[in-house]
Parts: structure tokens; sequence; C-alpha cells
């Protein structure tokens, strides 16, 4: 098993690519006005061996900072979940949604290429390529007609669809959809568009990317950027020692502790996703509706909240994406009942057994959840024996492992959130969902061209997830990340959102 990067190994990476904290070539200081020059050091929880420059094959936060610091996608998320423009400076589709069109804007890779319509419709068929199983976006994207999609010269391109898709643009802003160039293939010399130019990768450790004067929405005010790998405490104290200006997905108890700290801030971002716990509705004993909603029933959403979230977070609903377009408003919330949960227990054959629970520390607040949640299934009257997995591969294991889990997910659209995890071959549906009508539902909506009309199908699908899926979600928290106080421009972003781990943006005293 990969050893999880520590302090002293963020120090080390430091040391390897550089010593000292360089603060700004430029004599101007305030903090009002960017100012360029310097080297940023961010630290990310790591992956191991797994962490990758394979912008397609991206599922951990580290690569998915490195890649956005070396590439661009299309289209990006706003912080309403909506799709902005980046490389595609415009589209539109015919009346169907079937026929979508894309203006491309003048933008540069890294060797002096051009981006053209070509290095499009390359990327898709990269993502797309049945050979390459990792790649995350590729189920949703599989309805991508490549044999007839085609440039329409210049900077324009036509992307055909086999089916209806009201929401493509979104789809094109999902991680794992960066534009590469038109041949590109090897994620050991990574070349993009995007506003830093790769310079050092290893994996588990270390990432340095170095400013790109020529990039199409103005050069960084950085000079360097350096994305280093480390666990929770290493993160924590090195960011407080100023050894590191950014610490990605800090605690509550972090928070708490730096309140008064002349040295760091905290930016905390409300309704970054959600927090919870999945069970397998595929095979005993979570395929028996009663049993999944006696789990639903005996969780103590508050007391949840209060410990693991410190009190930073909203109280879920079994609902993803609390505030998002097409959130279903007006639900009564699920209160728990451990009488109710008792009895549901009984009638499926659940009470005083026990079921396993599957976590890892992949995040801070995963065993601590566990836990936790077990002395409460213990108070409805049924036994949890908790089980640790390797944090480097604990979200591939959970798809398999355990009949129950812990779940999170940063922000994505509601859709994006169904295609990606809730659908019968849903590369992450970690709750083994598999309903074929379902997925004919979520097709049919995706096919809707009228908003309100889109929207009330969208509402009743995840009143059906709700009530007879796996999906047990009892936290929107806010996302938590460590800033010194050198370091300027650092915006409140939810996760997979434009302006998330941004560091073109930023700038040092």
């Amino acid at each position: 098993m990969p050893v999880v990067p520590t302090r002293r190994d963020v120090l080390l990476a430091a040391a390897a690519v550089g010593t000292g904290l360089v603060t700004g070539c430029s004599s101007a200081t305030s903090a009002s006005s960017p100012t360029k020059g310097g080297v940023l050091r961010a630290a990310f929880p790591g992956a191991g061996v797994k962490e990758t420059m394979d912008p397609h094959a991206q599922r951990q936060f580290v690569d998915i900072a490195r890649h956005k610091a070396v590439f661009d996608k299309l289209v990006d998320l706003d912080a309403s979940l909506r799709p902005v423009p980046r490389l595609a400076r415009a589209w539109s589709s015919d009346a169907s949604a079937r026929v979508w069109r894309f203006e491309l804007r003048s933008a540069r890779f890294h060797d002096g290429h051009l981006l053209d319509a070509d290095d499009v419709l390359y990327s898709l068929s990269r993502i797309l390529d049945p050979e390459a199983a990792d790649h995350l976006a590729q189920k949703s994207l599989s309805h991508v007609d490549l044999a007839n999609s085609r440039s329409l010269g210049g900077r324009s391109v036509e992307i055909r669809l086999t089916r209806p898709n009201a929401e493509f643009p979104a789809l094109l802003a999902m991680t794992g959809t960066a534009i590469v160039r038109d041949g590109w293939d090897d994620p050991r010399h990574p070349v993009g568009t995007g506003p830093f130019r790769f310079a050092s990768f290893t994996a588990g450790r270390s990432f340095v990317a170095r400013c790109f004067d020529d990039h199409w929405n103005g050069a960084p005010h950085l000079d360097e950027v350096r994305i280093l790998s480390a666990e929770s405490e290493a993160r924590a104290a090195a960011v407080r020692s100023g050894e590191i200006h950014y610490a990605h997905e800090m605690t509550p108890t972090f928070a708490r502790t730096v309140e008064h700290d002349s040295r760091v801030r905290v930016v905390a971002t409300a309704r970054s996703g959600v927090q919870g716990f999945v069970l397998k509705t595929d095979r005993p004993p979570f395929d028996d509706p009663d049993a999944a909603m006696a789990i639903k029933l005996l969780v103590d959403r508050r007391q949840l909240v209060d410990v693991v979230c410190a009190g930073r977070a909203e109280i879920g609903n079994d609902l993803y994406g609390k505030g998002y377009t097409y959130y279903p408003e007006g639900l009564e919330q699920r209160e728990r009942d451990v009488a109710e949960a008792r009895r549901l227990l009984r009638r499926s054959g659940l009470i005083h057994k026990t079921v396993p629970f599957y976590t890892s520390t992949a995040s801070d607040s995963f065993a601590q959840a566990a836990h936790l949640f077990a002395e409460q299934a213990g108070e409805a009257g049924l036994r949890v024996k908790i089980t640790n997995g390797p944090p480097e591969s604990y979200f591939t294991d959970v798809l398999t492992t355990g009949a129950v889990a812990n779940h999170r997910c940063g922000a994505m659209p509601i859709p994006t959130y169904i295609s990606e995890r809730l659908l019968t071959d849903s590369p992450q549906n970690a709750t083994a969902w598999q309903r074929r009508d379902f997925d004919d539902a979520f097709a049919a909506a995706q096919a809707v061209t009228d908003d309100e009309r889109r929207e009330e199908r969208y509402r009743s699908m995840q009143e059906t997830v709700r009530d007879r899926g796996g999906l047990v979600l009892w936290a929107h928290p806010q996302w938590l990340n460590a800033v010194s106080r050198a370091v300027h421009g650092v915006k409140e972003a939810q996760p997979n959102t434009v302006d998330w781990a941004r560091f073109d943006t930023v700038w040092l005293d």
C-alpha cells in the first residue's frame, strides 16, 4: 500500500522543486491590486501511485486541480451550477437538442498549436475510447455520435447526439472532459491550453507548472504553482507554519482552531455537495426497500451534522443538490423515528442482525461518521461491523464492497449526479441502483426542451430514489479550504466549479 504523505513528505517534496517561499517579483505589494510573480504552494489529500496527469481519467481532487492548471474544458460551471463558456465562447442547438454547434475561442496550446475543431473531436473520441474504462465522462457522453460530428471549418464544431439532450453543455463541464491536442496520448508529457505549462509530476508527491504567458484568458499572476499531496495533519501544520499557501479540504476542527490565527484564514463555501451513506440495493439486505427505509429512519441527522461536521452543514433530506437547479423543494424533512425503524428492521428480518460498513480515511470525516452511525443503528437493534479500506482506492472499491459505505460528492448539476451515480451503467453507482425504467425516464427528461416540464420529470425521479433507493444523504456541508493571509484572490467556490482551485487568478503579497 502506498504511504500517505506526512508533513515531512510535504517539506521534502517542496525542497525537491525549490526552497523558500517566493513572494513575488514586483515591487508592488498592495493586496487590493494583483501583483505579478511568485510561487504558490498548495496541498491536497493524496491518492498515492493512483494519481495521474491523464485529464480524462481523473477521480481525486488533487488530480483535478493539477489538470485544471494545465488544461481547459469547453464549458465550466458557475456558482449556480450552470454552464459558462471556457474554450467554447458560445453554443446553440437545433430545435430537437440533438445537434449542437460550438464556437471556439482563439486559444493556443503550450506547444504553439492553435485550438481547432479537430482537437475537440479527438478529445471526445479519446474520452469515449471503449478500451479506456477509467475515463470518467465516458458514460455521460456515450450518446455523442462521433461518426456524424464534424468540423464546420475554422473554429466551429458540430457535435451530433444519438438522442436529444437539452442539458448537453453542462455535461461538457463535468470532470474528465478537458480538451487535448489532436493525437495527444502521453500523460507523462501533458500539453494543454491551460494557464500553466507543465514542468514535472511525481505521483503521490508533487506537481510543478509554470506561467503560460499566451493563455487565452490572460497570463496568471503567479510565476509558478506547486501542488503537493499530503494527509490532513500535514496540510494543517504546513499552512499554519507558512510552508504552503493553500490547504484543500480542511476539517471543521481545524477551522475552529485557526479562528483567531493571524496567519491563516478559512474560505468556507456553503452547500458544497453532500455527505452521507450508500446502501447496496442490488443484494440483501437492502434490495428490500423496507430495510433501506429503516436505515434512513434510524439515522440521527442532527447528531451527525453537529459531531462530524461540527455544525458547519445543513441537514440533508436524502436528496442531492440542495439549492441547485432541479432540487425538489417543499418535501417534508425526514426525521429520526427509531420505533418505525425497529418495526421495519423486524419486518425485513434485520433486527439484531449484523451489516458490514466499509469506511476509510479517504476523507477525514468518514471513519467518525461510520462509528457514530454504528451507535445510532444499535439503538434501533441493528449491529454494524466496520472495516477500513485503503484511502487511495476507496472510491473505486466502494462500488463493489460493503453493504453500507460512506459517500460524499462535490458540486455538480443534479442531472450530472443522476447520470454518474444512479443509472444502471453509471460509473460511480455505489448504491447499485439498477432500474431500466428509471434509466428510460432520465433519457426522456433530458429530451424535453421546455424547462418547466423537464423540471417536473426530474422531481419525480428524485422522489423515487429518495423513497426506494440506497442514498442516505444527511448533510450539505461547507467546503473548507485554508489560505495563508499572504494569498489574495481565492474565492468561495464549490468543488468542480470554475473558480474552485483556480490558481491563475490569485496572487501573493
